[in-house]
């Protein structure tokens, strides 16, 4: 069966005024994003925002050493590329396919131009910013005062907060260096919320079995985020 593929999936881009989503329609492109790909690096000039449907990106700081991890995830909720309308047009930050998928593309100038003239779209992205600030601010927290496993289950749950299905293509390596911890405490965290029939992991995939169980093992920071989230993007027009 031929996937049907709209604007509409990416929930910004779902909330504009009907005038203005009309204008876009015919230049947003659509794009099929792969599991790795990186689609921004730090450093380089943006040219275009990215608003996932099916994909998730993770924005990610990179260490010298090679290190990394996660600041944000960002999925059908929202869109990467903030520094294209604040006018930064940089950032220090890398943005990597998570989840594969589609996106929809924008070109940098038509985003700034809608941002100066479109009323629904200057007020979205700025919202929009304040919550993906507060998903950040938050994931520092949390990677600083809480437990592995509660960092797992909040990873969790806002991965499958953004897909269609609650089984994820993912290895525990790949977590690891999500959340900036070693592998054999991903494995410990993993194991203890397969024996709890939260989880069930094996070769590369992850299925979530009982959401509450999840949600009663997280840390405060995933109602956190989710709560101003869903402030920040109610009532816009």
């Amino acid at each position: 069966m031929q996937t049907i593929h709209s604007p509409l999936q990416n929930h910004l881009l779902a909330a504009l005024s009907k005038p203005e989503i009309d204008r876009l329609t015919a230049r947003l492109e659509l794009v099929q994003l792969k599991l790795g790909e990186s689609i921004y690096e730090p450093g380089q000039p943006l040219s275009y925002a990215y608003f996932p449907t099916t994909s998730i990106i993770s924005l990610q700081y990179v260490m010298e050493s090679g290190a990394s991890a996660e600041a944000a995830g960002v999925g059908n909720e929202g869109m990467v590329g903030v520094a294209l309308f604040l006018g930064g047009n940089t950032t220090p930050s890398a943005a990597v396919v998570q989840t594969a998928g589609y996106a929809y593309r924008l070109e940098r100038s038509i985003l700034k131009a809608e941002f100066n003239c479109a009323d629904v779209m200057h007020r979205l992205l700025l919202r929009y910013t304040q919550a993906l600030m507060t998903q950040m601010f938050q994931t520092a927290v949390c990677n600083r005062h809480h437990s592995v496993e509660q960092q797992l289950c909040r990873w969790l749950l806002n991965t499958v907060d953004r897909i269609p299905t609650g089984e994820l293509v993912m290895t525990q390596e790949l977590v690891a260096n999500m959340l900036g911890v070693r592998r054999e405490s991903v494995t410990e965290a993993a194991g203890s919320l397969q024996s709890a029939d939260c989880i069930r992991y094996r070769r590369g995939h992850i299925a979530v079995l009982d959401r509450r169980k999840l949600e009663a093992r997280t840390c405060e920071c995933y109602q956190v985020v989710k709560k101003e989230l869903d402030r920040l993007m109610t009532n816009v027009k």
